[in-house]
């Protein structure tokens, strides 16, 4: 009886699948789009003043500037980046980066309404109903939480 559950499990155990450990993926394949670099201009002074130009052949371009003008030495940087959206919308922004931190320009980040804007009534009327609360409270008028309220059990 033994010999048979051993055979039985040395079966099993063959017949498990067997797996094994995948190929590495080669360092360059069919599936990468190799893109070239059309430029690549990079300027370093001895200031610290900086600039590079980049450039590659599926459309991507970056260009920034920079000098350590700002405060406590802190370096200011300028400049822009621009590529092509999946969908097909040309993407360019520029940006400024100083004390007051990264500052991008584009007209396809969302912008805040124009100030002021219109305020919705219900958000009128709620100040008001406030402020005749808060007006009641300061005369000694204030009732305070009604007595029927009874929290929650």
């Amino acid at each position: 009886m033994q010999t048979v559950i051993l055979a039985m499990l040395a079966a099993l155990a063959a017949a498990a699948p067997q797996y094994a450990a995948p190929d590495p993926p080669t360092r360059y394949s069919d599936s990468f789009e190799v893109v070239p670099i059309l430029k690549d201009e990079r300027v370093l002074e001895d200031d610290g003043r900086y600039s590079f130009d980049v450039q590659t052949g599926n459309g991507i371009s970056l260009s920034q500037s920079g000098s350590p003008d700002g405060p406590e030495g802190a370096v200011v940087k300028a400049g822009q980046y621009s590529y092509t959206a999946p969908d097909g919308t040309p993407v360019v922004v520029k940006f400024v980066a100083n004390e007051n931190g990264y500052q991008p320009q584009s007209d396809l980040l969302p912008q805040a309404p124009e100030f002021p804007h219109p305020i919705p009534q219900f958000v009128l009327d709620q100040i008001a109903k406030a402020a005749e609360e808060d007006a009641a409270i300061a005369r000694g008028e204030s009732r305070g939480p009604s007595a029927s309220y009874n929290a929650p059990q």
